[in-house]
């Protein structure tokens, strides 16, 4: 795991993932990395095709791909090296619905679980093991502005939680992921939803 000083270096950066040298200096830091997740990313732009711009589309698209691609090329060479890790993305549903306003945002997560497939293939044979985590709408600071109280019912609606996903919810799942009992688990796109695909709204 990456350790405590790389992580405060971090928070002093304002985007740390967008220059290759810093990635590679974030990672020449650790000696081993036995896990790597690659968080959710629910930046905007969320609007419909007719109010977006070139910019602001493929400005989404490409910021999901750059972290995760950075990042991934850093770790996979040291874990190669290791003959052993796990590495988990954190995608989204929304990849799989089609709602108003989530164009990019869609396509963005569409775009990264592809990636996450062809990371598994290239991975596997080096001992390591690729999968994505998906969850539906997740109770953060992030999500807030998204949030209302009918959407909230919504979810709840349709979760056998009886309410919508809490940040545990999800960490538990990826810590699951993480642990040696999934092992044998490798190119898996895990849904974290708590039934809303198969739950009557």
């Amino acid at each position: 795991m990456i350790p405590d000083p790389v992580e405060q270096r971090l928070e002093g950066l304002a985007d740390p993932l967008a220059e290759v040298g810093q990635v590679a200096g974030m990672v020449a830091t650790c000696e081993r990395v036995d896990a790597l997740v690659c968080n959710a990313d629910i930046s905007p732009p969320f609007a419909p095709l007719t109010e977006l711009s070139w910019s602001d589309f493929s400005g989404k698209v490409l910021g999901e791909l750059s972290a995760v691609f950075h990042i991934t090329r850093q770790v996979l060479d040291l874990m190669r090296k290791q003959g052993e890790g796990r590495i988990v993305y954190v995608s989204s549903l929304s990849a799989d619905l089609v709602r108003p306003g989530t164009i990019a945002h869609a396509t963005a997560k569409a775009a990264l679980n592809t990636f996450a497939q062809h990371v598994a293939a290239e991975a596997g044979g080096w001992g390591i093991a690729v999968n994505t985590v998906a969850p539906a709408g997740v109770r953060t600071e992030g999500s807030a502005g998204m949030r209302t109280p009918q959407t909230e019912a919504a979810l709840a609606r349709r979760s056998v939680l009886g309410r919508m996903l809490d940040p545990g919810d999800v960490a538990a799942v990826i810590g699951s992921v993480l642990d040696g009992g999934f092992g044998a688990v490798a190119g898996a796109h895990i849904p974290v939803d708590a039934g809303y695909r198969v739950l009557p709204g």
